[in-house]
């Protein structure tokens, strides 16, 4: 089983966004040996529900939202998780510092699967969730197909 954790500043836009997304593409596909949970680098959203505009947006997609609440990323989520995914250069920074050097190897950017070094913008700010579930669809898809073939870039 490959378990993976995406994460972003607050776990209510991009990392529940792409929770559900993968969750959803797997299921779809047939995947039975991947599995995934979402967390947030800060504490500003913890306990909250994915934002609105996530959950309309995954609504109108026909992508059921996962159940979750926001939680925060720990350093024992470097031991659970196979693949730390981050969606932006600051969650990456974040949890690097958080997991530690020990497990910094597994932290990744989503979009670099799509073989991109762009961030994933924080529709918090710029309030285009049809931008942002775009490139989180590019990346997961791209990561399920990396690890179909059995690649991990740890």
């Amino acid at each position: 089983m490959t378990n993976i954790l995406f994460v972003c500043h607050g776990n209510i836009c991009r990392s529940p966004m792409a929770e559900s997304v993968f969750t959803y593409l797997c299921e779809k596909s047939g995947v039975k040996t991947i599995a995934c949970a979402s967390a947030a680098a800060h504490t500003d959203e913890i306990g909250n529900p994915p934002h609105y505009g996530t959950r309309e947006k995954l609504r109108r997609e026909g992508i059921p939202p996962v159940p979750h609440r926001a939680r925060l990323m720990t350093k024992a989520d470097g031991e659970k998780f196979d693949l730390l995914i981050g969606m932006d250069e600051y969650n990456v920074r974040d949890m690097k510092r958080i997991v530690g050097e020990k497990n910094a190897h597994k932290v990744h950017l989503l979009l670099e699967y799509a073989g991109s070094s762009r961030a994933i913008a924080d529709p918090w700010y710029t309030g285009d969730f049809d931008a942002t579930f775009e490139d989180v669809m590019t990346g997961c898809t791209a990561l399920l197909q990396t690890l179909e073939r059995g690649g991990l870039s740890n």
